[in-house]
């Protein structure tokens, strides 16, 4: 509806779209146009054409305007049949051509008022063929008869002379009808959009219910963010979470304020590295623990992320995940503590228990001749020292951040080492030791540490060769550490295995079908020497056909910045 329309609407109070009024309204505002037109002429008439007011046509004409005005406003078109309002522009007509007949002669042109009530059918829509064909005949016949009641023979050429306005008429109607068709197929295409969009809204709606309900339902704090870092969902859960971490007396932190810290509790996490901030640069990250909040109030978080992407692939926001894990780390802690309470009240009675053994050993082997009790001796000796092994892997485990001293150390010197201890237990078990490592490579390392981290590895090697077999250890020099490598052409690990193989207390089933003797730590214990070296250990294996270990080291001081100490309770 344009701003002419609209606000020659708003004078007579009428304030909706012309579409959403009821339909005896709108019938009596189509009326007004030509009522209003022949009001206009009706003064000018009165004015210069005063006789013709007077003229019995004229004032028939002007009372039937009258009634049809008042009866286009006053009839409940919306109850009767449809199309029933056609009677008002039908009437108009003959209400014209009255006024035509009385008043041509003084003011010319008075026949186009037929132009109101032609516009009113034709756009209408209801009968198109049937309005163009009154827009054309009624026209005709007004003309005509008007020509036939005037004085003097009509001829044919007078006839043809008057055939312009119905002419006119008709391309008129035909150009509404057309228009009218267009706008109504239009208007009925909108509607259906509209009546679609609506329901589409209403689905949305829903959903977004749905996923606010199911959000609020899930025990994990959850937060939607978009490229700019802009929050676009936020569950309860996290909304409390948010003000957990929140400094006493802010109820609105931004992220630089929140107290968020490290796995020790105690150390602030650097703003460029928290969570939120990781996930709007695009970064994806499971179960990452830090903790938030102060005092007796902090907790625990494993935060997961995982970026969206938009119609193109491109980066569109994050979604981040905050797991309470509170209770399972305290829990973890105190197992941690129990295992190392526990480990270490056995080591001091298994170590007299060894030396005695040693001991009677000793003694059985001067005096038994037959040897059966030195036999029965070594026996218990050799349980008493691998219940001895197993204590000290226990207590290393849960003893808490693990401390080095790392030098200058010769690495090829400890791995000969390890070879060397290895020796006994390998010939026992069939399998080839072999050596390919330099004569000299020094390293920045805590020979004892790594020195256990290569028993270890060649530990499982043999002990996972239970036919027989090689056992390869290699070691070099790679873009500024040392690389050693332990490889065997054993048992193997399945592909699912090798994920879980630095987990504690993890063991294969493969292994536990063989009943090889284990608990699952020398792997962890290793990982967290080499960790807090600043290195890696990584783990390839084939079922069935070997395991390789690699271990990187720093070669030098330099590097020592690199190395870090494992969270408490991993070791």
């Amino acid at each position: 509806m344009s701003t002419v329309v609209r606000r020659t609407l708003g004078l007579i109070g009428v304030r909706k779209p012309f579409y959403e009024l009821s339909l005896r309204l709108r019938v009596g505002l189509s009326q007004l146009p030509l009522v209003m037109t022949v009001a206009l002429v009706t003064v000018l008439v009165a004015c210069f054409f005063p006789e013709t007011l007077r003229h019995p046509s004229f004032l028939i004409g002007l009372g039937q305007l009258a009634v049809l005005t008042l009866l286009a406003f006053a009839v409940p078109w919306d109850k009767t049949p449809r199309g029933s309002y056609w009677v008002i522009p039908l009437a108009d007509f003959i209400a014209i051509g009255a006024l035509r007949h009385s008043g041509q002669d003084a003011i010319t042109g008075l026949g186009l008022l037929m132009l109101f009530p032609v516009f009113w059918l034709a756009w209408s829509g209801i009968a198109p063929v049937a309005a163009r064909i009154i827009s054309f005949v009624l026209p005709l016949a007004i003309v005509w008869l008007s020509a036939f009641l005037s004085a003097g023979p009509v001829t044919l050429q007078d006839l043809a002379s008057t055939l312009i306005i119905p002419v006119l008429m008709l391309a008129f109607g035909v150009t509404i009808s057309v228009a009218s068709e267009s706008e109504t197929a239009r208007q009925l295409a909108f509607e259906a959009k509209d009546r679609e969009l609506q329901q589409v809204l209403r689905e949305t709606r829903d959903r977004q219910r749905l996923l606010e309900t199911m959000m609020d339902t899930v025990s994990v704090g959850l937060v939607a963010v978009d490229r700019g870092g802009h929050d676009i969902l936020m569950n309860r859960h996290q909304r409390h979470n948010h003000l957990l971490a929140a400094p006493s007396g802010n109820r609105d932190p931004n992220e630089s304020q929140l107290l968020i810290f490290q796995p020790d509790g105690t150390t602030p996490i650097p703003l460029e590295e928290r969570p939120v901030l990781r996930a709007i640069r695009g970064e994806t990250f499971n179960d990452e623990l830090l903790w938030i909040g102060e005092g007796k109030q902090q907790r625990a978080m494993a935060v997961t992320a995982r970026p969206m992407t938009d119609d193109d692939g491109k980066f569109d926001g994050s979604v981040i995940a905050f797991s309470d894990v509170t209770e399972l780390v305290r829990a973890l802690a105190a197992k941690d503590d129990f295992v190392a309470s526990v480990s270490h009240e056995l080591r001091t009675p298994l170590t007299s228990i060894i030396g005695y053994l040693d001991l009677a050993l000793e003694e059985a082997e001067e005096t038994d001749e037959a040897g059966q009790l030195a036999g029965s001796l070594r026996v218990a000796q050799r349980n008493a020292e691998r219940l001895f092994q197993l204590v000290s892997d226990l207590l290393s485990s849960a003893s808490g951040p693990m401390s080095i001293a790392p030098k200058r150390t010769s690495l090829a010197e400890v791995i000969r080492s390890s070879l060397d201890s290895a020796a006994p237990k390998a010939a026992a078990a069939g399998v080839v030791l072999r050596d390919d490592c330099p004569e000299t490579l020094l390293a920045f390392i805590d020979p004892d540490r790594i020195g256990q981290v290569v028993d270890n590895l060649l530990s499982n090697a043999i002990k996972y060769s239970p036919g027989g077999g090689e056992v390869e250890v290699r070691a070099w020099t790679a873009g500024g550490h040392a690389v050693l490598e332990v490889r065997d052409n054993g048992l193997g690990i399945s592909e699912e295995d090798q994920r879980e193989v630095f987990t504690k207390f993890f063991r294969t089933a493969a292994v536990r079908r063989t009943a090889i003797p284990g608990v699952g730590l020398g792997l962890v214990i290793s990982k967290s020497i080499v960790e807090a070296h600043g290195g890696t250990i990584e783990c390839k294996s084939t079922l069935g056909a070997g395991t390789t270990f690699t271990v990187t080291l720093p070669l030098d001081e330099a590097q020592d910045g690199e190395r870090r100490q494992a969270p408490a309770g991993v070791r």
